[in-house]
């Protein structure tokens, strides 16, 4: 993503563009949307049923935000947040930079929602360039055309460059970001990224930030990941401070 803007709107991870599946099943179904009332949205995951995962550039101080989950009628049901934690050592200016920060993020929800529960965890190390994580969120998937956001989509990316506990670069493995392909858009950030290990898909890091093809504004690029391995400690020690076992 381009900018905390894009993230929300734009560029800190947007939709997923080049045609990714949509995906109401499975990790599909544990994705939610957020909104503020500064007019932006982005991607989470539900890790219990009133706890939300996502990237603290994506619930910047004043602001209100509320949650949008959709039931099996696909109608909207909006759900009110009761606290927000962002991680201490996050850094905006630095994440707009796509260097590695603590772009992770805690909603608390007043009431449970009703999708379904993603197991928390964190990637199995070393990870190697090749490696396949799944990408899923609502972004767009045309670049600046909000009309096309708000579908849960699913795209399988591979690992790029040096990956590691502080950052993971993802592209498609067919462009290998050179041409555009499968990436997070606007909106897709805080969008969960899955990782399968024997016990089944696990939530290992979220999105924050994307680009278009050869590193250009935009999307369908690279894809900028946190990983959890430093901040899962973190938001288990949050959420039981919220009264919340995970």
């Amino acid at each position: 993503m381009a900018a905390a803007a894009a993230l929300f709107l734009a560029t800190p991870a947007n939709a997923i563009v080049g045609g990714a599946a949509s995906s109401t099943e499975g990790i599909g179904g544990t994705i939610v949307t957020i909104v503020g009332s500064r007019g932006n949205f982005c991607s989470g995951a539900l890790i219990a049923p009133t706890l939300v995962l996502t990237v603290a550039h994506c619930v910047q101080g004043g602001a209100e935000y509320k949650i949008v989950e959709y039931g099996a009628d696909r109608q909207p049901q909006l759900r009110d947040v009761k606290n927000v934690a962002m991680h201490p050592q996050f850094n905006m200016q630095t994440m707009l930079a796509h260097r590695a920060t603590a772009d992770v993020a805690l909603l608390q929800l007043k009431s449970p929602a009703k999708g379904k529960i993603a197991v928390l965890g964190a990637p199995q190390l070393p990870i190697v360039p090749g490696a396949k994580f799944t990408i899923a969120g609502i972004g767009v998937t045309v670049r600046d055309d909000g009309k096309s956001g708000g579908t849960v989509r699913a795209a399988v990316l591979v690992a790029t460059g040096k990956p590691g506990s502080l950052q993971i670069r993802l592209v498609d493995a067919a462009g290998q970001a050179t041409r555009e392909g499968l990436g997070a858009c606007t909106g897709d950030s805080g969008g969960p990224v899955f990782e399968d290990q024997p016990s089944g898909p696990v939530i290992v890091g979220v999105m924050s930030w994307s680009t278009g093809p050869n590193g250009s504004a935009g999307c369908g690029g690279l894809t900028g990941v946190t990983p959890l391995t430093l901040y899962r400690d973190w938001i288990l020690q949050t959420a039981r401070q919220w009264g919340s076992a995970l």
